[in-house]
């Protein structure tokens, strides 16, 4: 199925790993041009720029903190100069720092607070300003079932993940007057590389837990992803979308 998505351009946050790099691609293969920000990962960061580029799309790796408000406007601000402009915004970029209440610190908090919502908050504003003026614009925010069910020795993930989702609701009343959606995708457990080396106790309670009885490939998700930043999905906005194999369920 054609997505109608060539010569548009996107944001992936977080997209040098797992999922983001994922999304990238199928955004890429779509037709896309897409800027992906990284923080330590440099050298995956260039090959997924240079896999895009193999498609004949331009591909951009921009070094940016995504909980820093001025890197995101930067980095907005460079995507929109360098490609030509700005039509797609996923943001992906996230961390975990698990513990029960407890144990955790206020670092723990913080850290995956200011990463996993500050930074959702930084890019959907910067973009936001750019879709406002031009009238159009998609924006998908990568949550997680345990954002809406809570998971035990998350508190501080499930609440970032929770806070996504009512960012995007939120956001997406602001911004339908303008002509843009704003979704949100909520996998269950992935197989990247945490779901690789998570305890096989623990990989086997959460493949249990889905009633397709198996975990998702990372592309299961940009394929949704995918169909969210397209006009196939134009009167879709403020949606939660699960890829879970009915994990939540």
């Amino acid at each position: 199925m054609d997505l109608g998505l060539e010569g548009k351009r996107a944001i992936v946050t977080g997209g040098s790993l797992g999922i983001g790099t994922a999304i990238a691609l199928t955004l890429a293969h779509e037709g896309c041009d897409v800027a992906i920000n990284y923080r330590r990962h440099d050298t995956e960061a260039k090959e997924v720029v240079a896999k895009i580029e193999a498609m004949g799309r331009r591909g951009l790796a921009i070094k940016a903190d995504v909980s820093s408000h001025a890197d995101a406007q930067k980095m907005v601000q460079k995507v929109v100069e360098e490609l030509g402009g700005l039509d797609i915004l996923v943001c992906n970029a996230g961390i975990n720092w698990d513990g029960v209440i407890w144990k955790m610190s206020e670092e723990q908090w913080d850290a995956v607070i200011n990463v996993n919502l500050k930074g959702y908050f930084n890019y959907n504003k910067a973009a936001a300003l750019v879709f406002m003026n031009q009238k159009s614009g998609k924006i998908v925010n990568v949550s997680s079932i345990n954002g809406m069910r809570g998971k035990f020795a998350q508190t501080n993930y499930a609440a970032s993940k929770g806070g996504e989702i009512s960012l995007s609701k939120s956001l997406a009343r602001e911004l339908g007057k303008f002509n843009v959606n704003v979704n949100v995708v909520a996998p269950g457990l992935v197989m990247t590389d945490m779901a690789r080396n998570m305890p096989p106790e623990a990989l086997n309670i959460s493949m249990s837990e889905t009633v397709l009885g198996r975990i998702a490939d990372a592309e299961d998700c940009a394929d949704v992803v995918a169909f969210l930043c397209s006009d196939r999905a134009r009167h879709v906005t403020g949606e939660v979308i699960k890829v879970d194999g009915g994990q939540y369920i």
